[in-house]
């Protein structure tokens, strides 16, 4: 699996902590589209490089983080075949996966410490979609992009 993670300043050093929890998984590829520093950057830009490799297929799935999560998590959405997910629990993360088929993860690198973000990850990482009845409902989630495309 094609992971593309990226983040703020504000989430630098959560992302390198996230990335050393992939490291877990066997058959997981990471790329980091940034940032690297602490200097100031816009997220809105990092949320479209992550899923710009989602939507084309080049990451399976995304995870982007900035200080909070949801300025980034917001801008996520915005980029059409992303449904991004902010989680700061496990369970939202288990759910995430199997209810919404979120293919983009958000956190918040001054709202998670280390350890709660690492299994948020992973929970992430191994909760399948259910399909089924959820499937009718993202098929409907989706839909809404493609009624505000035709105005």
């Amino acid at each position: 699996m094609n992971i593309t993670i990226g983040s703020d300043h504000g989430a630098v050093q959560l992302k390198e902590e996230v990335k050393m929890v992939l490291q877990e998984f066997e058959d997981v590829k990471v790329t980091d589209v940034g940032t690297f520093g602490t200097d100031s950057v816009d997220y809105p830009d990092i949320a479209e490089k992550v899923c710009a490799d989602v939507v084309s297929g080049k990451a399976d799935r995304g995870i982007v983080l900035c200080g909070t999560g949801i300025g980034i998590s917001i801008a996520a959405n915005k980029i059409h075949g992303i449904r991004c997910a902010l989680c700061n629990d496990v369970y939202s993360a288990k759910k995430s996966r199997e209810h919404n088929n979120a293919n983009v993860l958000a956190m918040g690198g001054r709202v998670l410490g280390f350890g709660p973000a690492g299994e948020i990850v992973r929970a992430w990482m191994t909760t399948e979609f259910a399909g089924g009845r959820h499937e009718r409902r993202v098929n409907k989630i989706m839909a809404l992009e493609q009624k505000q495309d035709q105005k």
